[in-house]
């Protein structure tokens, strides 16, 4: 699946991860001003349980779902190692 990838900052010099689907808009329930978009079309196996590096757990559920992905509060991004 083609994917927008979005990510926020944290505290402690962390990020969250967002995906959607390639070209559609963030769903308005996750719209936040700090989602800065990081890469377009972007293609991720949404089947996996996990990707990394951007740790989000069963991206497909989740898009089925809300509409989106997100990267748990457990598992944010340490600075220098998403994409």
């Amino acid at each position: 699946m083609k994917v927008d990838i979005y990510r926020r900052p944290e505290p402690q010099n962390k990020f969250t991860y967002l995906i959607v689907p390639s070209g559609q808009p963030i769903p308005e329930e996750a719209t936040n001003i700090d989602w800065q978009a990081r890469q377009q079309g972007v293609h991720v196996d949404e089947t996996q349980e996990h990707l990394h590096p951007i740790e989000i757990d069963n991206p497909r559920a989740q898009i089925d779902e809300k509409g989106y992905a997100i990267t748990s509060v457990f598992h944010q991004v340490e600075a220098g190692q998403g994409p």
